[in-house]
């Protein structure tokens, strides 16, 4: 399987696409005034503390207060004010209102919520992981020859052995292949990074960042490099030169594999990334079958259905349905990494009377899922014979990141018809007479508004301009929505 990168850098904002096999599978966006904060260490203070949630609220300087559950809290210990080793105690005996303490966020704020933190810092390189609360030496499930894992270990426990500095380390999928030199730099490299976060998180005030993760084009290199990546492209030389300098320094064979875009046509262009970005965001997704996937995202959950559409198929009908839901099930896999849907995802597929046929569609759905990097768990199909999966949700999904709610129907997918809007226009004329003295009444509607009122409605209109004993006049307002208006005195 082929694999390349291709990175866009634009002045405030940055995009990255995964491409497989010259199909688009996974969008990486980076945006100056809203980039993502996961992993980010921050000196946060304690301002409220939840007993019945078991839980606190830590302002950590950004606009929302972050969320940090007892279970990811870690009980303090003498040798540092910011750090400490797991507990399970009481919420109440770990925080107190008003203290200072070290997060890292792990999970970042999505619509209402506030991002998610942890006190057990795990500091990322390019083939570790280092946890200064961790215990032992874990090897990335990613990688499944024995023989490699248990060469991995060895050389990171004798790499470790000896030193004064305590915690554990995760070996990433990248270190697969890596020389005991190339591991003992990577350690070296995360012992001054701690260094440089604890001095730092002592010294900084409440609120501030104490820790950022790399930018979106090195944080590329570091975490998806060595994946089979074949080639990366990236269309600004400052970043090019940024990219080749993390490489020199941490990935010495793969500087080769940078490149540096010339082409005429904008980057995006290719692999034609720019048309699927504008497809992943719309509701309804076709197969080539002439199926179709409808995807609906709520605050609770994600639903797919599918639809037959306008495949017939050319056996039988239970062939037909067999056929579209195993291209669904591959479609779905690739959807949910493109448009990064996370949390609850209920998917109902067509109804299949062979249990075998079930089966199939199920195994294809677990294979399209093997590649996706976000942590996927299917659960038994439900009696309604609905499919019940999570996929781990750490950033925005495409659509809450590049879209707002429509400010007509403010996000509810819906407006009142120009009939609904019209009676309760006849209602606020009537509250309106009874009430107030005036010479006249005015009715500022949307266009689609008044023409009913002058059409349909303008028997209606007259008979209550007879009751109410005072002209009404109309006036569009071009600038209201399809269900706002205004009754006016006048």
């Amino acid at each position: 399987m082929s694999t390349e990168i291709l990175i866009n850098v634009a002045p405030r904002e940055n995009r990255a696409a995964l491409i497989e096999n010259g199909v688009l599978t996974e969008l990486f966006v980076e945006r100056q005034s809203r980039r993502g904060i996961v992993s980010n260490l921050y000196k946060g203070r304690v301002q409220r503390v939840l007993p019945g949630m078991q839980a606190a609220f830590i302002d950590v300087g950004l606009e929302r207060t972050a969320f940090l559950h007892a279970a990811d809290i870690a009980a303090p210990n003498p040798e540092s004010t910011l750090v400490g080793t797991p507990s399970a105690e009481d919420i109440r005996s770990l925080v107190r209102e008003g203290d200072d303490i070290l997060v890292q966020v792990v999970k970042d704020p999505m619509g209402t919520k506030g991002a998610r933190l942890t006190t057990f810092v795990a500091l990322p390189s390019r083939l570790m992981v280092y946890m200064p609360r961790g215990e032992g030496v874990g090897v990335s499930a990613r990688i499944d020859d024995e023989v490699e894992r248990a060469r991995l270990k060895d050389l990171v426990g004798t790499a470790i052995a000896g030193r004064t500095l305590n915690g554990g380390y995760i070996v990433r999928t990248a270190a697969q292949g890596a020389t005991q030199e190339q591991l003992r730099d990577d350690i070296d490299y995360l012992s001054r990074l701690w260094q440089h976060v604890k001095e730092k998180g002592l010294m900084s005030r409440a609120g501030e960042l104490v820790y950022e993760d790399l930018p979106l084009p090195t944080r590329m290199l570091r975490d998806e490099l060595a994946r089979g990546v074949d080639r990366v492209l990236v269309d600004n030389a400052v970043a090019h030169v940024r990219m080749l300098e993390f490489a020199a320094a941490f990935m010495p064979g793969s500087t080769t594999s940078i490149e540096l875009y010339g082409g005429q046509r904008p980057i995006f262009d290719l692999h034609g990334i720019e048309e699927e970005i504008g497809k992943a965001l719309e509701r309804s997704v076709s197969l080539k079958s002439g199926g179709h996937l409808v995807i609906d995202q709520t605050e609770s959950m994600t639903t797919i259905d599918v639809n037959t559409g306008g495949f017939v198929g050319h056996r039988n009908l239970e062939d037909t349905i067999f056929r579209t839901n195993l291209e669904a099930a591959v479609a779905i896999a690739r959807q949910l990494r493109l448009r990064n849907l996370g949390g609850i995802i209920i998917i109902d597929f067509i109804d299949m009377i062979d249990a075998s046929h079930r089966v199939q569609v199920m195994e294809a759905l677990q294979r399209a899922l093997a590649g996706d990097h976000a942590q996927t768990h299917i659960a038994s199909v439900s009696t309604l014979g609905l499919v019940e999966m999570t996929r781990k949700r750490t950033r925005d999904s495409l659509e809450h990141l590049l879209c707002a709610s429509c400010p007509s129907c403010e996000g509810r997918g819906f407006v009142r018809t120009p009939e609904t809007v019209c009676h309760e226009i006849f209602r606020e004329i009537v509250r309106q007479s009874r009430q107030f003295q005036s010479k006249e009444l005015l009715i500022l509607a949307h266009q689609n508004v008044i023409d009913r009122l002058l059409d349909e409605e303008s028997a209606v209109l007259a008979e209550l301009e007879h009751q109410v004993g005072r002209p009404i006049r109309l006036q569009v307002e071009a600038l209201y929505g399809f269900d706002q208006y205004d009754v006016v005195l006048a």
